[in-house]
């Protein structure tokens, strides 16, 4: 019998108070429980002494005997030192999902592409002011033998 130290809710509805029980794995949530070792109560502010009691003496035999902690109880325990909860690292869960990549590399693509377009009219005005300026240069180099070959005539 696998047994789990969870939390069974109870309380009305919008106002959850918790009893941490030591209870079947099979056992529903606020169903059957071997015993009751604490209680959470979520409304109480965080700094409040009565927001999470435990019986820490029941819950240490418990954990000897095989018992294994839901995240939510493991939290608690951390709190109170009696286990160490190792942190979740899980990069990938704040990346965007697939569709949103796609439509985010398309975007990026359309702003390159208007980039470029906008660079485009620019290069062909600098590329065509140089080559007015070269015929200019040329045609006096290009004077000097006419005058040559006017005198060989």
């Amino acid at each position: 019998m696998a047994v789990k130290i969870r939390l069974a809710r109870g309380g009305s509805k919008k106002r959850p108070f918790y009893r941490v029980v030591v209870a079947d794995e099979r056992a529903p949530r606020d169903g059957r429980f071997i015993e009751k070792v604490g209680t959470y109560n979520p409304l109480l502010p965080a700094d409040s002494a009565e927001r999470v009691t435990l019986k820490m003496e029941r819950i240490e035999h418990w954990l000897s005997k095989g018992a294994k902690p839901t995240d939510r109880v493991l939290r608690f325990l951390d709190q109170a030192g009696v286990l160490k909860r190792e942190p979740r690292l899980n990069p990938q869960k704040a990346l965007p999902g697939k569709k949103a990549q796609e439509r985010e590399e398309e975007r990026k693509k359309r702003e390159e592409d208007a980039k470029a377009a906008a660079e485009a009219p620019a290069e062909e005005a600098a590329a065509e002011a140089p080559a007015e300026e070269a015929p200019a240069e040329a045609p006096p180099e290009e004077a000097a033998p006419e005058p040559a070959e006017a005198a060989a005539d």
